[in-house]
This record gives C-alpha cells, sequence and structure tokens, in this order.
C-alpha cells in the first residue's frame, strides 16, 4: 500500500491504494491531459461511497472496463 497526501477543496487528505492502482491513476490522468490531483478531486466530486480509496479504485475499475470493451486497453509500466 502506497499513502500519498493531496489537497481537495482546500483540505488536505491522504489515499492509501495499492502501487496498480497508482500507476493506473497515472494513466488516467495523463490520457485526460489532467493532473493526478485534477483526476483525484473529480473521482471525489462524483464518489457514491463514503471512502474515498474505494471511490478512486472503483473509478479505475471502470475507466478499465469502458477501456477493455473499446478493445483499447492500454499496459500499466
Amino acid at each position: 500500500m502506497d499513502k500519498r497526501s493531496l489537497s481537495i477543496a482546500g483540505h488536505r487528505t491522504s489515499i492509501a491504494l495499492e502501487p496498480e492502482f497508482w500507476a493506473a491513476l497515472e494513466v488516467m490522468a495523463a490520457q485526460s491531459g489532467q493532473t493526478m490531483t485534477a483526476l483525484i478531486c473529480a473521482i471525489d466530486a462524483e464518489r457514491q461511497t463514503a471512502n474515498l480509496s474505494s471511490a478512486t479504485r472503483l473509478a479505475v475499475l471502470r475507466w478499465y472496463q469502458a477501456r477493455a470493451a473499446a478493445q483499447t486497453v492500454p499496459e500499466i509500466s
């Protein structure tokens, strides 16, 4: 588990995720032209679960499911 701190809406928070999820978030952010913080802020704004780490994992899962459906899944390095 890797824990990272960031600011969301002016408040410091931290998220603990497995390295594979951090790598996936980097791919997602790069492909959307966002910083990772901006991406996580967007996930936070749209989440339907109380836990930001869980919401982030679900967002990564949904993103890859959409790519798999389109058969354009980028590899995580």
